[in-house]
């Protein structure tokens, strides 16, 4: 049984769609995290090596960050459309995606979202490089690996939800999040990511 390390309305929420788009039988352990304005506090009950979230507990095994858990998920289950599994064409393309939002897209928006790029031209450079990158990826194709959606898509596409401003008013970007967003997974998934009864973040 898969065991998602969960709090919601986080970064976690992602997977809980994930879940759901796969089809997956899983259980939610919800905990409560230290929220970005100050809010909440680290749970003990928590696996993840800075009591934050995403983490997954499989077999004994825990895998955190979400770039990981969606790897993790799409490969354990390569029927999933979303996933690309190893030996398809677009599993390099896959991979760099996941990687690229971990490593560039997330960080990089960060960045630009906090003030920190205003005095740091390094910073700057690199978070104008991203968007030019990812708009006109997505200004010449429908989805980042091209005609079809992937996990990919639903880490980028969560995160916009989250805060459109990590990318620059578009209608190119509107358009990618309404598509990638209308999908009946993401519909259960929001429900399930409330709060259960009689528990406090």
């Amino acid at each position: 049984m898969l065991t998602l390390i969960h709090a919601p309305q986080s970064r976690s929420s992602r997977i809980v769609w994930l879940l759901e788009e796969i089809g997956a039988e899983y259980e939610i352990r919800y905990v409560s995290i230290r929220r970005w304005d100050g809010t909440g506090a680290p749970d003990e009950n928590n696996p993840h090596p800075h009591k934050q979230v995403p983490a997954l507990l499989h077999k004994g095994a825990l895998i955190w960050e979400s770039a990981a858990v969606v790897q993790y998920l799409t490969d354990l289950h390569p029927e999933c459309s979303l996933g690309r599994a190893p030996g398809h064409p677009e599993r390099g393309a896959y991979l760099s995606w996941l990687a690229y939002y971990a490593g560039v897209i997330e960080p990089t928006a960060l960045a630009h979202v906090t003030g920190a790029t205003i005095n740091n031209p390094a910073q700057a450079r690199l978070y104008s490089e991203m968007c030019g990158h990812v708009i006109d990826v997505l200004s010449r194709q429908a989805y980042l690996l091209g005609a079809t959606m992937s996990a990919a898509d639903l880490l980028l596409a969560s995160a916009l939800q989250w805060m459109r401003k990590i990318l620059p008013e578009s209608e190119v970007v509107d358009r990618y999040i309404r598509v990638v967003t209308d999908r009946p997974a993401l519909v259960r998934a929001s429900e399930i990511d409330s709060k259960p009864n009689g528990f406090h973040d």
